[in-house]
């Protein structure tokens, strides 16, 4: 994959999966690519509920090294305006709107299962 755009999903799966494989498989996924990118709200949504579950110390940590390993879009106003087409054309939520816009705008394959995704014509999803 040239580029990777990497939904919230990935990352509950790479931090809270108890399956050994589903680990070894999303390092894999994290180390195959070398264009990864996240959105600025992959990187509010995992920092949220890490801070809810794990505390502050840990997600801290969590964003510390996602902003190390990955490049974090930042929500600029032609991913505010993609991302509220996106969410009028399919009916997606306001962060999944978002990843999908950044996706798009970047011309990445968007890693995630979210069924929502697959939906969407103007992205390419993949999963592990």
């Amino acid at each position: 994959m040239p580029k990777t755009a990497y939904d919230t999903r990935f990352f509950l799966e790479h931090y809270y999966s108890r399956e050994a494989i589903v680990l070894r498989k999303t390092q894999a996924a994290i180390r195959k690519v070398k264009e990864r990118f996240i959105s600025a709200i992959v990187l509010h949504e995992i920092y949220w509920l890490t801070l809810q579950t794990e505390g502050q110390e840990t997600a801290e940590l969590r964003a510390t090294l996602l902003e190390k390993d990955f490049k974090i879009v930042k929500i600029d106003a032609e991913i505010a305006k993609t991302s509220a087409q996106l969410r009028h054309k399919y009916r997606l939520n306001m962060a999944d709107s978002i990843i999908v816009a950044t996706a798009q705008l970047l011309k990445a394959t968007c890693l995630s299962d979210d069924p929502h995704f697959k939906t969407v014509d103007e992205i390419k999803t993949a999963w592990l």
